[in-house]
């Protein structure tokens, strides 16, 4: 038999390959050899590599999945090629051993025996694949099966087209059956390279369902984008996190190392600390237990810290542990990244950094919390809450910011050596001589990141600065306003702003420097390496092969040299905030063992011989204390103000530093705090705070507080949300739900500190009965109280004394009043009649009604800012069975109103813009900016594009000489010229860039100014009811993130996008100059690309809106937790609050991680534009080639490859500055909130008014809106100079309403308020208000010193202030602090009590030396006795003035020379004291039987005559 001559051919060719090259023919082609063996070999060698990883699942016990049509298409395909290959294997055997077959003649060769084998055992490794892909959990695809299949279609392909040639040339198949089955399997394997892309299962997430083509081109993410293109995306559309990128797995890891690491910090401090100290001790503080695996961040740290000492003062924390636990932690992701280096995974590399990125900041933000929940006073002392909101907002961010890069740090340097081998095979030597010119460059950049790294530290320390005092400005704005203040601490904020500003400009001129420096560099490497080779030897002619490669290679260059400095920076920022995030970290954390928990003991509190401190190295708060107190006993701790008893709560909750001595508690413990601590969150929530709903117990509890009638107030009842901080429930409402928490957390000890000061005597006496008391709901339970309120003490078993922080008795009350000791005495003094108080069996009912039916301020369902402004008037409940007199005419309001209220939202979800960002933002910047800065530096910017392209043309046009002077010495004038000409326009450059970069950083500073100026004015004009419905978390983010933004962020994307823009340009500009007809491609170019932009960045700036938006609840939940510390940690719930942060992460992390794919599901399309751009470039050249310059050809080539990086960064960097501009939009929202009245009007009041202090209201009505209805019902009365009245009347009668008037914090809508005859709408609002003096109910302090406490403006001499600090009794106290009148007040006041605090505002009412004075119950969280001494100090100092008190508690009124009596917002009574007592139907009257003030004829004169 014939050998068929498709064998035949087959053996010529078997490698013995002639030299006549395949491709040199007029029709290319592989051998059949190649084409037969290595291409039929290569895939199937890499699914062999393949399988072991895939059978090792059938090792495992399977997660069986079941069997889907798609696994069974993929099954019966391969089963089909199986049979294809046994028929081919079968054929062969045929024709070789068959009975038709020649025995004589030459066999097959070996090929087709083997190659069906191998065919053969291959599709059964397939199907076995295929079912180890169905066993594993979770799994949808196999990359490596899709791979093999893409390998195996085309890599026939070959064999395919040879075939068909074949059969066409000769116009007959010559062997038939090989040839079908050759195009049956190729067939098959087409169809099983479909079905390997198409997914199996569908789980939630379409990332989790997606294949493994799929999650290479991003194309399971065209959902999202479709979807944000038609409307605006918002949290609901956001995808599950996939479980290892939530935050509660990543922290897990970080954790676990975190720990370790610190223990080996911690050790190593301990060795250094014991070590004397030499000078090499101090080099290597980096250098010491630094895992290999580290980043090279260490490496730099290291030098860094040999050029610097530290002070030894800054050093004594635990270091360098940070870097290598985030190293350690995420390690697996760093070195899947650096093996993974194609160009494909260019992207899944990017995509892998910037997930890192998220995880490191996750992980960061996670750490800085956890450890704010567990850390001790002193190291809590060191960052106020501000500046931990900083560590969590933009420490943790540069953390991110730099693993985008990290890598980079290594492939810069790879790339730079590259290139440099490549210009070294082109230009040989002369190489060296850019090189050099490098390697000078690199001293120079050390030094500015020396210098810049200085600058960066400063400026965090003024972000922290300026971040406490926003902080406290938003805290503290209420008596900000009352008191005029704004102007100052608007100054202040102004002053270190400035500072700030000033550090900023340094720092970008410093950028300014390096970017001259760093965009001189290309142009003088390849002036210096053009020069040196042409100037070498006459025969270097630079001709256009050698001058474009060598500019390619420099571009190359260009990349890894521009992004070093910015690499170094973001380094250098990097070190300083791992260095503040180490020494947070690293901080002490609270003894957990300072209190034990042994339930074996008998007692069930038990101090023995305790000495504690609120930090290391102070003076001990309490002294030598020794206590036992046994189960289910009520014991009260008396004292003076200042004399410890919160510190003794303190220290049984395991906060205060102890110094000797034992603490044990026997059970669980529930806790009271001074200053009730609410969350924003439903009012029932923050009673059940984390606990299962028991319905009976619940009510039980709400009822034992007293809180059933407030409910019916509130518009939601127990669903109504609460503000921040509580913002919408009076004083005693939320001590009420601070202790209704309490209770329902059914503890074992109850430590209560004064729950009982800020409510009414009888709601309080309610409240002593039916929950603290022996007949209470706790009665069985330890009650350790401290109180001020002499009426409990005779029931509680037994009372504790403090004096100065030293146990002077502990006895029951008849055993202390016998001993004569220092209670006795203090008894004396205050508790003569306090027991003749009248008895619960007293009262009578006269037509009472619930409190649920009170008058109510106004009436619409759907009010709820209304509600929250009513916190001023919503004060303190009358609490029992609610005696309120109906009468007639007034507006009662039914119960059944609040049913449809339910749940309503005080709090609105922050509105967040939709859609484009509008032109105007832009705008608004660049006229903050300056139009001159602007036009100035796009100019420079502008001409030095020019100059880039005018060099290279002037290259191109140099490297035309190659053929001029062919063959001829080179005139040296002529290579002068060029060589002078290209650097001077090379040097151009660099000055250019650094005029136009300076200029811009001019301007970006001016805009910084204006919209931080803009926004802190318009924020303190703005009206008191927009701080009640906007939680502090919001305003804070725009002081910080988006401020942050706005100085760092914009600015370096607006340069980077100017650049881009006209990097762009020009490269179009040369290649249409080189091929004209270019341009018809551009058009349908830019129409595909401005597509794809416009449905990236659609999507791309909703989702970095969400992520600004979600991440405002973080700092939020954050300010709170700081807030309540005491409170998470006393109920031991810091697991909870951990959660709930992890969620909130979570939260903000789903909007996050889309984000950073949209990143790169842009760059895979715009890789694949970029592609064409070059594709069509070298197409045109091609085809034009006869009519082009070489050199221009060469240029438009270089510039084409260069496009798709520019245009990748055109768009990623439009899409940059539209995100970070929506800071601008959302700093522009705030600062053009409307405003109150002007604050100063061109009608000013006389110097010295008011003279007198009258007060005269004339039909006075006001409602808080337009649409709402009256709370004052047209007021009318004369108020004569020095009257003392007092003001009374149940909650939301419209007390606190009448004072906010007299301030204008709420306008009228009618009548008017006269003072001294001058009509207060017509003045401006600090003319009004600094002629007025308030002491707040809160007592509200801002950190800084005392003395600006008192007098921000600083007015006053240091006498003055000495004076009233004597008067307001505490001169003694501040005389014995060691820094005087600079004490420095710590956040909120913490540092000072609560008694000393109001006390501090009573000398401030007295610096202020006004004739009218407007008290609103300011002794309420204040002993009796010091209560006296400020009752005293009003009525001595303020003898000459206007006084009106606002009273919640009627004794102290009854010396006032007149007392109204307001109901709904009307005045009821209004006469003196002895003329309401003696009228049995008054108001009044029942008023004071309610509070057991017995009826008499005349006022007494003094309120301890009364107790």
């Amino acid at each position: 038999m014939q050998f068929c001559p498709f064998t035949d051919v087959f053996l010529t060719h078997v490698c013995v390959c002639q030299n006549a090259s395949y491709l040199q023919r007029s029709d290319p082609d592989l051998p059949i050899c190649v084409e037969r063996t290595v291409l039929v070999w290569l895939p199937l060698a890499f699914l062999w590599l393949c399988a072991p990883w895939h059978f090792a699942t059938l090792c495992r016990k399977p997660a069986k999945a079941p069997l889907s049509k798609l696994y069974i298409c993929k099954q019966v395909v391969a089963g089909l090629l199986l049979l294809t290959a046994i028929a081919e294997l079968a054929l062969t055997l045929g024709e070789d051993y068959g009975p038709s077959s020649d025995s004589t003649a030459q066999k097959h060769p070996a090929v087709l025996y083997t190659n069906p084998v191998l065919f053969a055992v291959s599709w059964m490794v397939v199907m076995l694949c295929q079912e180890c892909v169905r066993r594993r959990p979770r799994c949808v695809d196999s990359g490596s099966l899709f791979v093999f299949w893409l390998l195996q279609v085309l890599c026939a392909v070959f064999q395919f087209q040879t075939l068909l040639r074949d059969a066409l040339n000769k116009e007959e198949i010559t062997d038939l059956p090989r040839f079908c089955l050759f195009y049956i399997s190729y067939g098959l394997q087409l169809i099983a390279l479909v079905l390997s892309a198409i997914a199996d299962v569908s789980p939630e997430n379409p990332e989790a369902k997606a294949t493994f083509l799929s999650r290479i081109t991003f194309n399971w993410f065209n959902s999202m984008v479709i979807k944000g293109f038609k409307r605006p995306l918002v949290q609901e559309d956001m995808w599950d996190l996939n479980e290892k990128d939530s935050t509660q797995t990543i922290c897990q890891e970080f954790e676990d190392i975190m720990t370790k690491e610190l223990k080996k910090a911690h050790s190593r401090l301990q060795k250094k600390q014991n070590k004397p100290k030499t000078k090499t001790d101090h080099q290597n503080g980096l250098a010491k237990g630094v895992s290999q695996d580290v980043l090279v961040m260490e490496e730099m740290g290291k030098k860094k810290e040999k050029k610097k000492k530290k002070k030894d003062s800054e050093s004594n924390y635990p270091n360098s542990w940070l870097v290598p636990t985030i190293a350690k932690t995420f390690k697996g992701v760093v070195h899947f990244i650096s093996t993974f280096f194609f160009f494909f995974c260019i992207l899944y590399y990017f995509q892998r950094c910037f997930i890192l990125g998220m995880k490191v900041r996750t992980a960061l933000m996670a750490a800085v919390y956890k450890k704010a929940l567990v850390v001790s006073n002193d190291s809590r002392k060191e960052s106020t809450a501000g500046e931990i909101v900083n560590l969590m907002s933009a420490d943790a961010q540069r953390f991110n910011d730099v693993t985008n890069f990290i890598h980079l740090l290594w492939s810069c340097p790879l790339q730079i050596i590259l290139a440099i081998a490549f210009l070294w095979i082109e230009l040989g030597p002369s190489v060296l001589a850019g090189l050099l010119t490098m390697v000078l460059l690199v001293p120079i950049n050390g030094w500015l990141a020396t210098k810049s790294r200085g600058f960066q530290v400063e400026n965090m320390k003024f972000k922290d600065k300026r971040m406490k005092i926003v902080n406290d400005i938003l805290n503290g704005i209420k008596v900000l306003k009352y008191y005029a203040w704004e102007s100052s601490f608007e100054a202040q904020v102004q002053e270190i702003r400035e500072k700030e500003l000033k550090v900023m400009r340094k720092f970008a001129y410093l950028s300014s420097v390096s970017t001259f420096i760093f965009s001189c560099a290309p142009a003088i490497v390849s002036l210096a390496t053009f020069a040196v080779f042409v100037s070498v030897s006459p025969d270097n002619i630079l001709d256009a092969e050698k001058a474009f490669t060598s500019i390619s290679l420099f571009n190359i260059l260009r990349f890894p040299l521009a992004m070093l400095p910015q690499l170094i920076s973001t380094m250098v920022q990097t070190t300083v905030s791992k260095k503040r995030l180490e020494k947070f970290l690293s901080g002490d954390d609270l003894d957990t063992m300072a209190v034990t928990r042994d339930d074996s003991h008998s007692v069930a509190v038990s101090m023995t011989d305790g000495t504690y401190a609120w930090e290391r190295g102070t003076e001990p708060v309490l002294k030598n204390i020794s206590l036992d107190i046994k189960p289910g006993r009520l014991v009260a701790v008396v004292g003076a103000v200042g004399s410890g008893k919160t510190s003794l709560i303190s220290a049984l909750l395991g906060e205060l530093h102890s110094l000797k001595g034992r603490i044990n508690i026997k059970g669980s413990v529930a806790y009271v705090p001074q200053q009730a601590w609410i969350q924003n969150a439903t009012l029932k929530d923050n009673i059940l705070f984390g606990s299962n709903l028991y319905e009976e117990r619940y009510l039980s509890v709400v009822d034992a507080c007293a809180l059933g009638p407030d409910l019916d107030l509130l518009p939601g009842r127990d669903h109504t949300e609460i503000g921040e901080k509580g913002i919408n429930l009076s004083g005693g409402q939320k001590q009420r739900v601070s202790l209704a928490r309490a209770v329902y957390s059914s503890a074992d000890v109850y430590l209560l500190d004064d729950p009982l000061s800020a409510v009414d005597s009888h709601v309080g006496k309610h409240l002593f009965e039916r929950v603290i008391g022996p007949k209470g709901l706790l009665k069985d339970k330890t009650r350790i109280l401290v109180t001020h309120g002499i009426g409990f003490l005779p029931y509680v078993d037994e009372i504790v004394v403090l004096v100065n922080g030293v146990v002077s008795e502990v006895g029951s009350y008849d055993g202390l009043r016998a001993s004569k000791g220092a209670f006795s005495e203090f008894l004396e003094t205050y508790g003569k009649e306090e027991s003749n108080n009248a008895d619960e069996s007293d009262y009578e009912q006269i037509d009472t009604l619930p409190e649920g039916m009170e008058p109510q301020a106004d009436d619409s369902p759907e009010d709820i800012v209304s509600s929250t402004l009513k916190r001023e008037n919503s004060l303190r409940h009358s609490k029992r069975n609610g005696s309120v007199r109906v009468r007639k005419n007034s507006s009662v309001r039914s119960k059944k109103d609040s049913g449809d209220k339910k749940g309503q939202r005080l709090i609105e979800k922050e509105a967040m813009e939709t859609g484009r960002v509008k032109f105007s933002v832009y705008l608004q910047y660049l006229r903050s900016m300056g139009w001159c800065f602007v036009t100035w530096s796009f100019l420079f910017y502008f001409i030095q594009n020019v100059a880039v392209i005018g060099q290279n043309l002037w290259l191109s046009d140099w490297t035309e000489d190659s053929v001029k002077y062919f063959n001829t010495t080179y005139p040296t004038h002529i290579r002068d010229m060029r060589i002078g000409v290209f650097g001077a326009l090379g040097l151009a450059q660099g000055f250019l860039v650094f005029f136009g970069t300076i200029l811009l950083a001019d301007g970006s500073i001016s805009a910084s100014r204006t919209l931080h100026t803009n926004l802190l004015s318009n924020i303190l004009k703005v009206p008191m009811v927009f701080f009640d419905t906007t939680p502090s978390g919001r305003i804070v983010n725009r002081f910080a993130k988006d401020i942050f933004t706005v100085d760092e962020m914009i600015p370096m994307s607006f340069r980077s996008w100017i650049l881009c823009l006209l990097g762009v340009l020009g490269t179009l500009f040369i290649i249409c100059l080189a091929t004209p007809i270019f341009t018809a491609v551009i058009v349908p170019m830019a129409i595909v690309y401005y597509f794809v932009q416009r449905f990236y960045v659609a999507t791309s700036r909703q989702l970095r809106r969400l992520d600004s938006v979600s991440r405002s609840p973080i700092y939020s939940h954050f300010g709170e937790t700081v807030s309540g510390l005491s409170v998470i940690r006393a109920y031991g719930h810091q697991k909870r609050f951990l959660k709930q942060n992890e969620d909130t992460i979570d939260q903000n992390l789903k909007s996050v991680y889309p984000w950073i794919v949209s990143n790169r599901w842009l760059a895979m399309r715009l890789e694949s534009l970029g592609n064409l751009v070059v594709f069509f470039a070298a197409l045109f050249a091609v085809i034009s080639r006869d009519s082009l310059k070489s050199g221009l050809v060469g240029l438009s080539i270089s510039y084409a490859l260069n496009v798709t990086q520019t245009l990748n960064w055109l768009v990623r960097m439009t899409s940059e500055l539209e995100t970070n501009i929506v800071a601008v939009e959302r700093v522009r929202e705030y600062a053009e909130i409307e405003n109150e009245a002007p604050w100063i009007t061109s009608n000013r009041p006389p110097d010295d008014w008011p003279t007198a202090g009258n007060i005269g209201f004339d039909n006075y009505k006001v409602r808080y809106r337009p649409e709402l209805e009256l709370i004052l019902h047209g007021i009318t009365c004369d108020i004569a100079s020095t009257e003392k009245i007092g003001i009374v009347g149940r909650t939301g009668a419209g007390k606190s309403s009448l004072t906010n008037c007299l301030f204008r914090i709420i306008e009228a809508s009618e009548g008017r308020i006269l003072i001294d005859g001058i009509d207060i709408s017509t003045l401006g609002l600090h003319d009004l208000r600094s002629r007025l003096t308030i002491i707040p109910q809160d007592p509200v302090l801002f950190s800084g010193t005392l003395r600006m406490n008192l007098d921000p403006f600083e007015k006053s001499s240091d006498e003055e202030i000495w004076s009233v600090l004597e008067l307001a009794h505490l001169k003694d106290y501040v005389r014995g602090l060691p820094a005087g009148l600079q004490h420095e007040v710590s956040e909120g006041g913490e540092n000072l009590s609560v008694g000393q605090r109001q006390l501090l505002c009573l000398a401030r009412a007295l610096l202020r030396k006004s004739r009218i004075l407007i008290l609103d119950e300011a002794t309420a969280a204040v002993d009796l006795e010091t209560d006296d001494l400020i009752q005293n100090t009003i009525r001595t100092e303020f003898s000459h003035c206007t006084v009106l008190t606002i009273a919640h508690r009627l004794n102290t009124i009854l010396d006032s020379s007149r007392v109204m009596v307001l109901d709904s917002g009307k005045i009821v009574e209004f006469d003196s004291p002895s003329v309401l007592l003696n009228n049995q139907q008054g108001h009044f009257y029942s008023m004071a039987k309610d509070a057991g003030i017995r009826g008499g004829t005349s006022a007494p004169k003094n309120i301890s005559s009364v107790l």
